[in-house]
């Protein structure tokens, strides 16, 4: 079997691991692995891994030591030519020029949503592999790239917290999460901050400023508030100007994680749940598998068609959101 490999949309810590899976266990099958660059753009334009417009088997050697290597040795991008029946068209052109039958895109949302318009056209295999540090599909407990990325923002706010009190401030931190809200609400309680704000929940700039006043008289002299990108207020600078308004009781300052959230080393368990993931998916193609994404429910390794995943998003549980207001007062 000649698989094809390809990340799309946002990198996230883990693609390395997994493409290293797909490698080795396609290799213990005697498979042959493809890589394609640059996501569903590369599909198009016909760009693969290190040969040119050629593409190149991905030996098992090339992938030693990507397991501790953040980003995507592949290259990702997003491709709004994927959108277009003229550019899938040109897609699949080349997968059946270069005698692909089976696809593995590693991605998020977005990615699985052009996976499943490749099912509908073309008649080779497409596993999905959920990679994205929102966690924010259904069909697994976490996706690659989440914890990294939770760790990744809870060191930032370790080291905010320090300058927090020494200057008797609040810090608004914004991290990613455009439609889901585990990051920020994960980072939240990881990182022992008082206030979240997130995409699923409305934001009341009366209920924030009601507890800011309620922490004040408490005695905490410093705060440290996550907003998630998606929040309805528009993000942390929107945040910080709402609440000045409303008369915060605090100094504010805001700090944007942006991107440096998806960047790094993967933490442990993120290589383990790549490695599980990528050679899953191997395996779930030589069992006559389409259409469907491979992920991880309570320890268990799950298949789930790609309409069931793109759905609707991941959303924060009440649950988890009381748990932070009881460790929080």
């Amino acid at each position: 079997m000649k698989i094809g490999v390809l990340c799309s949309g946002g990198d996230a810590p883990g693609m390395n691991p997994c493409i290293r899976a797909i490698v080795r266990a396609a290799g213990e099958r005697g498979d042959e692995v493809v890589g394609i660059r640059h996501g569903y753009q590369g599909l198009i334009d016909g760009e693969f891994w290190q040969g040119d417009n050629i593409p190149k088997e991905i030996s098992i050697r090339a992938v030693s030591g990507l397991t501790s290597k953040g980003g995507t040795i592949l290259n990702s991008s997003r491709s709004t030519d994927f959108m277009t029946a003229e550019g899938q068209a040109k897609a699949i052109a080349n997968l059946e020029k270069h005698k692909i039958d089976a696809l593995i895109p590693i991605g998020g949302n977005g990615t699985l949503t052009g996976a499943l318009s490749l099912t509908k056209l073309w008649n080779g295999q497409v596993i999905g592999i959920p990679g994205t540090i929102d966690n924010d599909l259904l069909g697994t407990d976490y996706t690659i790239g989440f914890m990294t990325a939770m760790q990744t923002a809870v060191e930032a706010i370790d080291k905010l917290r320090d300058t927090a009190g020494s200057h008797d401030m609040m810090f608004i931190v914004e991290v990613m999460g455009r439609h889901c809200g585990d990051l920020a609400l994960q980072t939240a309680i990881a990182g022992g901050c008082e206030i979240v704000a997130v995409p699923e929940i409305p934001t009341s700039v009366d209920q924030i400023i009601a507890s800011l006043n309620h922490f004040k008289k408490l005695g905490k002299r410093s705060m440290i508030m996550i907003v998630a990108e998606g929040d309805d207020l528009g993000g942390a600078v929107e945040m910080l100007n709402a609440l000045k308004n409303a008369g915060s009781p605090y100094e504010m300052r805001v700090v944007v994680l942006g991107h440096v959230q998806r960047g790094g080393s993967p933490v442990p368990s993120d290589r383990i749940l790549a490695t599980k993931l990528g050679c899953f998916a191997v395996d779930a193609l030589h069992q006559g598998e389409t259409g469907k994404m491979a992920g991880e429910i309570a320890g268990k390794m799950v298949l789930t068609p790609f309409e069931d995943v793109i759905v609707d998003h991941r959303q924060v549980t009440p649950e988890m959101i009381e748990l932070l207001q009881i460790v929080a007062s």
